[in-house]
């Protein structure tokens, strides 16, 4: 009698597909973070060199020096 109890319980594992989608929410969660991450990484390079022109560019008013 256990004998069929553990051999049902671990077809019913087997059968048991609930574990699988939480690992693929956690992929696409993870694959969706570092997409995120990558795109606020390279934005903030960009603001940060757009910032840095822009000093530079306050800082030399008067000294003949062009900004564009």
């Amino acid at each position: 009698m256990i004998v069929q109890t553990i051999k049902a319980s671990v077809l019913k594992f087997i059968k048991d597909e609930d574990g699988l989608t939480i690992v693929e929410y956690a992929v696409a969660g993870g694959l969706i973070t570092l997409a995120v991450v990558t795109a606020f990484t390279t934005l903030g390079t960009a603001i940060t060199t757009k910032l840095a022109k822009l000093a530079a560019c306050m800082g030399a008013t008067g000294t003949g020096q062009t900004c564009t």
